[in-house]
């Protein structure tokens, strides 16, 4: 048993409160069928913090250079006037 794992029987599970407690102090709980582990109980991943969202406006750049796009002159090609 690791030092952050408690252990837990199947009629423990019904202390939600004190599960609760558990896993928000980051502890994982493996669950017990009289003498058999029948699972766990593991806290989520901490992130590190929000993930760093692609440069749109430069990967549009390399795409398209210094071209811009009418939207009104695409839709007038492709079904005449609107």
């Amino acid at each position: 048993m690791l030092p952050m794992e408690v252990e837990i029987t199947m009629r423990g599970l019904r202390d939600t409160r004190k599960l609760k407690a558990l896993l928000k102090a980051g502890k994982s709980i493996r669950l017990r069928d009289r003498n058999h582990i029948v699972g766990r109980i593991v806290p989520p991943q901490q992130r590190e913090g929000p993930a760093q969202l692609p440069d749109f406006e430069a990967r549009h750049r390399e795409l398209f250079g210094d071209r811009t796009f009418d939207a009104e002159d695409f839709l007038q090609d492709r079904h005449g006037r609107y």
